[in-house]
């Protein structure tokens, strides 16, 4: 098949976001390797999309250097977009609190592994407080995509960059390192063409690209030192925020609609979470799943609502518990809410969960 049509193909996590991204039309994308997520870049290497649609990949010195490359194709009006793994993450974490202040698109994507420090090379989902807190310095929020499959590795390039766009705003795909190291079949998009420069003109009449025809030359900067000046824009950045909690939030329901108790998971262990739902009705315990798929904004309403009905909830996660607080906030003590959780790179199995769902919540 041709790039214009869909295809399907056979492909990791890392691989179908690179596919993704050249099928998106992204003009740049700047990394620097780090397991489990150099696939990434080297699926674009090894595809060399310079060649036919003439986008940029960059392998950078430094984690620093790629995200400031970013920060410096975002304020041009450039669909750009860097991937990294945790430790790799914390040190654009700078960058990415500037592109957020700037108010300008782009995309990341973590593909995380065990920490803290160097940690493991194998799965973890302990970036959460990194990723929907504001990893950085000031008062800011990140979209945050959190896919539980190959599949959605691959849709949410084009939702992540669209959502970016639309609110100004950077955006993060949140993959643990199973989704970003399995492979399942998975639907290409059609290829979109890379916009014209008249294109991003009209899209982007905030970038800074030349006067163009303009009195005075675009500016972007995040340096404020007016603090009235400084409030404002960061009033301003609040009600963008809250126009995303308002439209943006988006989730999916499995088996709830009997359901006596609720499992809360994202990523790779929404879907260890299906199978020990399936193993626990055959038991007759009626159990149900709600996955978060923005992690921010959060799906406090839906997760508030499901409590008034629920004996408890299990919030499951690859982590020593962080998910679970933004749950307890939203249940505002309607039901009990407990956490069950593995650490160091340990992916349980179904059995595993239900254990927890019996000792922490049935009893």
């Amino acid at each position: 098949m041709k790039q214009h049509e869909e295809e399907v193909k056979l492909l990791k996590g890392n691989e179908a976001i690179a596919h993704a991204a050249i099928r998106y039309g992204v003009d740049g994308y700047f990394g620097y390797p780090i397991t489990p997520q150099s696939e990434v870049l080297e699926t674009l290497e090894a595809l060399m999309p310079w060649e036919t649609t003439g986008m940029v990949v960059l392998q950078a010195e430094s984690e620093v250097a790629a995200i400031n490359m970013v920060y410096g194709g975002a304020s041009s009006g450039k669909a750009v977009m860097t991937s990294s793994s945790s430790p790799g993450v914390s040190l654009k974490q700078e960058g990415i609190s500037y592109i957020a202040a700037g108010e300008l698109p782009a995309l990341i994507v973590n593909v995380m592994r065990g920490g803290p420090g160097l940690g493991t090379i194998q799965p973890s989902q302990a970036d959460y407080f990194q990723a929907v807190k504001g990893g950085g310095h000031g008062d800011y929020h990140l979209i945050v995509l959190a896919p539980a499959s190959v599949q959605e590795m691959a849709d949410f390039v084009g939702l992540g960059f669209d959502l970016s766009f639309k609110y100004r705003t950077p955006a993060m795909i949140l993959a643990d390192g199973v989704i970003g190291q399995m492979m399942e079949k998975v639907v290409l998009p059609p290829a979109k063409p890379r916009r014209t420069d008249a294109e991003i003109e009209a899209q982007c009449p905030w970038a800074a690209r030349g006067k163009h025809g303009r009195k005075q030359r675009n500016v972007s900067t995040t340096l404020e030192l007016d603090p009235q000046a400084m409030e404002k824009n960061n009033i301003r950045l609040q009600e963008t925020y809250r126009k995303i909690e308002q439209n943006e939030v988006r989730f999916e329901e499995y088996m709830t609609d009997d359901a006596e108790y609720l499992l809360v998971a994202f990523g790779c262990m929404s879907r260890i979470c299906r199978k020990t739902i399936e193993d626990a009705r055959a038991q007759g315990i009626k159990v149900g799943l709600l996955r978060p798929i923005t992690l921010w904004p959060f799906p406090s309403e839906a997760i508030s609502r499901l409590a008034e009905r629920m004996k408890g909830i299990l919030v499951c996660e690859l982590n020593a518990g962080q998910m679970v607080e933004d749950v307890r906030l939203a249940v505002e003590g309607k039901t009990p809410v407990r956490h069950f959780g593995r650490t160091g790179g340990i992916v349980p199995n179904p059995t595993e969960v239900l254990d927890a769902l019996r000792k922490e919540v049935i009893k």
